[in-house]
């Protein structure tokens, strides 16, 4: 682990949710884990992550169109799974499930998803059928996590495919 907290930070990152994957059991492709790795850069200066409604960015975003939408429901999908992934504990203290930022975050994705309209279509189709593996993946990012008893395996099915509801 020595090696891993010396270095530019995509290559931090990278290490750190290669190893997690591994370690959750759930190891994610090369671009779903590039994915994670460019979304963690975007989003690790974020100071306002926790204190945002989801919900009602996830409705200023329906009222975009175009770029401006799909960027918009990427943000809300990305904060969501952060907020699952890396921080569960203050979903619980605001008493809102885990489950809730799943289920919003992975309905962000498939808005891109299904919107069809970019070249990112089929990667956020992708993302939203493994958003469970991708919570499961940050969660074993956490090193307060280590030791904490999580069934990798039952959250990386948390999520249904589309089209199983």
């Amino acid at each position: 682990m020595d090696q891993v907290r010396h270095g530019a930070p995509a290559g931090l990152w990278q290490a750190l949710v290669h190893e997690a994957g591994e370690r959750a059991g759930c190891p994610l492709d090369e671009t779903r884990e590039s994915y994670l790795v460019f979304m963690l850069l975007r989003h690790q200066l974020d100071g306002q992550l926790l204190a945002r409604a989801q919900a009602l960015e996830w409705l200023q975003a329906q009222s975009h169109t175009g770029a401006m939408r799909d960027d918009a429901l990427r943000d809300v999908g990305d904060h969501c799974l952060l907020i699952a992934g890396l921080y569960p504990a203050q979903a619980e203290r605001r008493s809102v499930s885990v489950r809730y930022f799943i289920d919003l975050g992975r309905s962000a994705y498939l808005g891109i998803a299904e919107a069809g309209r970019t070249a990112y279509a089929a990667l956020f189709g992708e993302l939203a059928q493994s958003y469970g593996e991708l919570v499961c993946t940050l969660r074993a990012v956490r090193p307060d996590m280590v030791g904490v008893p999580v069934d990798y395996a039952r959250m990386a099915r948390l999520v249904p495919a589309p089209g199983r509801h």
